[in-house]
């Protein structure tokens, strides 16, 4: 089916970019970096190279595979008196959720860094129980710097832990129920689905499939170690998947999925090339950024709820490398369509394949969207034959996709409802955060997380509302349904000054990026949304390249600026200056958005900006005079 009658994009949205606009003085971005035509190899073409068939493994395949199943040396340096970790056990310490950083304000000459702790939590679907929250809470006012952050695969992230403190963390979050196992590392990462609790349609289902899909993707040996380090052992503390998922797991030990070591029979010794991400939705709801992930899932239902089988995409990722030209964003292309008793053991088999073919030898070429990109989505197919032996069908039809964020009141169940809160950039802090704990205390809430970085707040009864919206309001919630139209779908990473790749400002400039774009929106007497994402790095947390206006940090107070991405996330930006100072975000931005007002008619900016040649929006960039 084309992408029109799926109603979600493919990696057709890819156009070859003849040319990108010279912006003076300023460098346009390099038209490979997005250009990504799918490979035709020869018939005889092998596979590239991993760590099976490599004749020199890497010194990192070399560091996953002596670790004793990612233990060691973090096992070791936990028992020192130093601040921080070597960097062989930071490696490992990944994949336990945790990156070590320092806190560059505090840097000074001569001096030791202030060494520091980032924690992410592994929360499918963004479930929060109010034990784990309340506890996570405690956690960051205790041995954190006092704040929460939504991540945008909806997770918590603590920042500020002392190395010290670690085991404390971790072991008391594992404890309240939670973990932080593959949160990061080269493994699969945080299962995402819509947040909303809604009992309705397929959303029941896809939540269900996002647990399985976690519990499918935990490691074995690994999930040991895990407990021998944070939790001294406890047993009690293993995942317990469904018996379900237990007889698609037991297949890990068969034919091409089964690695050869039979402690970690999917993944192996040396675990998987890269990340891995995989997410969960119903049709018509992209809030999760479907194309972006290794695997996206639409899941289908029949009238009552019953799951069919999935629409299933693959090959998207956002990370990127600043002049590096054989790195670059991509969107998913379309693989078919699952019956749904196949479902798990399609993403068991996709890993697999990723695991054997995926590039061990460069890391910026590890991803799956560099195999599929180079070898194309036919020979994809075909390999997968030898790991997966069920049908894939044609897609099925599907509604248009649409960001939704649940923002607002909203009814679970008779007598039951949820309240979507905003929560800019996703920081949890001050009142805000002490007026929450108050809350989920109080009515034993649970809480659920957005890949907009906003937080619900669920199983509310009816005759708790007007209490709840009292408090709500007390603390900055007063309209949580109709937050200010650019904050609304807007989403930046961490960057400064934590982020150890991060080369320029995101999050804590992001308040005044977007008061600055009201302002000349109000201006211009515009009155449409318009999506904007911002990043202190290439990298893509926040999944710039997605963006209607997406500002990818390039250097101490410039960022690329790149244009065309969709409100309901189906089609790639591209990329337009390299080097754009934050000063002239205005003089930049103000001829095009102003030929979008007069000439787009009911197009978003995006789907404007698209349908202009490149000659075209050349001409609409101002002259060099306010870039120095």
């Amino acid at each position: 089916m084309s992408t029109t009658e799926t109603g979600i994009g493919s990696s057709q949205v890819y156009k070859s970019l003849r040319r990108v606009s010279r912006f003076a003085t300023v460098r346009p971005v390099s038209c490979a970096a997005v250009t990504v035509t799918a490979g035709k190899p020869s018939a005889d073409a092998g596979p590239f190279p991993s760590l099976a068939n490599a004749t020199e493994p890497t010194k990192f395949e070399q560091l996953k595979s002596a670790s004793g199943h990612l233990k060691e040396p973090l096992l070791t340096e936990l028992g020192n008196e130093l601040p921080n970790f070597s960097d062989n056990a930071v490696q490992i310490l990944k994949f336990h959720g945790s990156y070590q950083q320092d806190n560059r304000d505090n840097r000074q000459k001569g001096q030791d860094k202030d060494w520091q702790m980032m924690l992410r939590l592994r929360s499918p679907a963004g479930r929060i129980p109010t034990g784990l929250y309340l506890a996570m809470d405690d956690l960051a006012d205790r041995l954190g710097n006092g704040t929460l952050r939504v991540t945008t695969r909806q997770a918590f992230q603590m920042h500020g832990i002392r190395k010290q403190h670690l085991k404390e963390v971790i072991g008391t979050i594992v404890r309240s129920m939670g973990s932080t196992l593959a949160a990061c590392g080269d493994i699969n990462r945080n299962v995402m689905a819509p947040a909303a609790p809604f009992q309705k349609g397929a959303y029941p289902a896809a939540r269900q499939l996002a647990d399985s899909v976690a519990d499918l993707l935990t490691p074995e040996a690994a999930e040991g170690s895990y407990l021998d380090l944070w939790v001294d052992g406890e047993l009690a503390y293993r995942i317990k998947p469904s018996n379900p998922v237990k007889r698609v797991k037991a297949r890990q030990h068969e034919g091409a999925v089964f690695s050869g070591d039979a402690s970690e029979p999917l993944y192996g010794g040396t675990y998987l090339p890269r990340k891995f991400k995989v997410a969960v939705t119903v049709p018509g709801d992209n809030s999760v950024d479907l194309l972006t992930q290794d695997i996206g899932l639409v899941q289908f239902c029949d009238p009552n709820g019953r799951p069919l089988g999935c629409n299933v995409y693959v090959g998207g990722g956002m990370g990127r490398t600043h002049n590096k030209d054989e790195t670059f964003a991509r969107v998913a292309d379309p693989l078919g369509y699952v019956a749904q008793e196949h479902v798990l053991d399609l993403v068991q088999s996709i890993a697999a394949l990723q695991r054997d073919h995926g590039d061990r030898q460069q890391r910026r070429h590890s991803r799956m969207k560099y195999l599929i990109h180079d070898r194309g989505i036919a020979w994809f197919n075909q390999e997968l034959t030898r790991y997966f032996p069920h049908p894939i069908k044609p897609l099925r039809r599907q509604p248009k996709a649409k960001l939704e964020d649940y923002l607002g009141w909203h009814r679970i169940a008779a007598g039951q409802w949820f309240v979507g809160l905003p929560l800019l950039c996703g920081r949890l802090a001050g009142e805000q955060k002490a007026g929450l704990r108050r809350l989920v205390e109080t009515y034993q809430l649970e809480l659920r997380l957005t890949p907009n970085q906003d937080i619900l707040l669920c199983n509310i009864g009816t005759q708790q509302r007007a209490s709840v919206r009292d408090e709500l309001a007390a603390i900055g919630f007063a309209a949580p349904e109709a937050p200010p139209l650019l904050a609304r779908h807007a989403i930046a990473c961490p960057a400064l000054p934590l982020c150890g790749l991060a080369v320029t400002e995101a999050e804590r400039i992001f308040p005044e990026v977007l008061e600055r774009l009201d302002v000349l929106l109000r201006r211009l007497a515009i009155e449409r949304p318009l999506l904007v994402r911002m990043t202190g790095c290439p990298n893509g947390c926040a999944r710039p390249y997605m963006a209607e206006v997406g500002l990818v940090g390039s250097g101490p107070n410039q960022y690329q600026l790149w244009l065309g991405g969709t409100p309901n996330l189906t089609q790639l930006a591209r990329p337009y200056l390299e080097k754009m100072p934050l000063e002239a975000l205005e003089p930049t931005l103000e001829p095009l958005l102003q030929a979008w007002h007069q000439g787009g008619g009911r197009r978003s900016f995006g789907e404007f900006i698209s349908s202009l040649e490149p000659h075209s929006i050349e001409a609409l960039l101002p002259n060099a005079s306010v870039v120095s």
